[in-house]
């Protein structure tokens, strides 16, 4: 069943937003050479705690960490530790905060250094691909609108979305209906009304779109070993327009 938001609702999910894109912000100037990824959820976790949040991710279905960090080939669920960061990986972040009974969610990825011009091209891509989604985000579209808009932006440059993952709905639980694929027809789907929030979150792959999920259970992987990226806003529909939740 899909929870249509109250304006409180929002206001309130606005205050998690803003944690969320403030620790993605911090982090994006932490993220380094000779950096221990543990380093980046250490820091994740005192920066959401000192802000009055919870980091929404840890333990959520046992899941052992506050962000995901995930590298290269990883799409996303990459799990933190003793991995260093080197020059010229991809490195993609995946934040979400709870507080006070309300959930946002949010996630970039950025190049270490100097990387390829198609990798390049991928993450300036990835991104461009969440704007045109959140550009049709509006009331009275439907979610199919706003998925094929980004498979669109996505399929011109020659890259791929990930099938086997989606965005959803957030709010009171981290994930909720509806799902929001990456891909799908226009005209079709979920009408959108005032007060549905979700999160969009385009995973676009250099080469193929097939991914799988590594022995430890989380961390999911393009099958072809290529390069991945990652971006997510938490958006609420409302009579002005699309409401991005998580913007700086």
């Amino acid at each position: 069943m899909v929870e249509l938001k109250s304006e409180r609702e929002i206001e309130k999910m606005r205050e998690s937003g803003r944690i969320v894109a403030e620790t993605l912000e911090m982090l994006k100037q932490k993220v380094a050479p000779g950096v221990k990824t543990k380093e980046l959820d250490r820091l994740a976790e005192a920066f959401i705690r000192r802000e009055g949040g919870t980091p929404a991710f840890k333990g959520y279905r046992g899941y052992p960490a506050s962000i995901c960090v995930s590298i290269d080939s990883e799409v996303v669920h990459g799990i933190p530790g003793e991995r260093v960061i080197r020059e010229g990986q991809v490195v993609s972040l995946d934040v979400g905060v709870l507080k006070e009974g309300y959930f946002a969610d949010g996630a970039f990825s950025l190049a270490v250094g100097k990387v390829p011009e198609e990798v390049a091209q991928l993450l300036r891509t990835a991104e461009e691909s969440l704007y045109c989604g959140l550009d049709f985000f509006r009331v009275g579209n439907r979610l199919g609108d706003v998925s094929s808009a980004i498979e669109r932006k996505v399929e011109e440059k020659g890259f791929s979305v990930v099938r086997d993952l989606v965005g959803h709905g957030i709010g009171r639980s981290m994930h909720e209906e509806p799902a929001v694929p990456n891909f799908g027809r226009a005209g079709t789907g979920l009408e959108i009304k005032p007060g549905l929030v979700v999160a969009i979150e385009p995973m676009v792959n250099l080469g193929g779109g097939p991914v799988e999920t590594r022995p430890d259970g989380w961390t999911i992987v393009t099958k072809d070993g290529s390069v991945s990226a990652h971006f997510e806003h938490t958006v609420a529909a409302t009579e002005k327009g699309p409401l991005v939740l998580t913007r700086p």
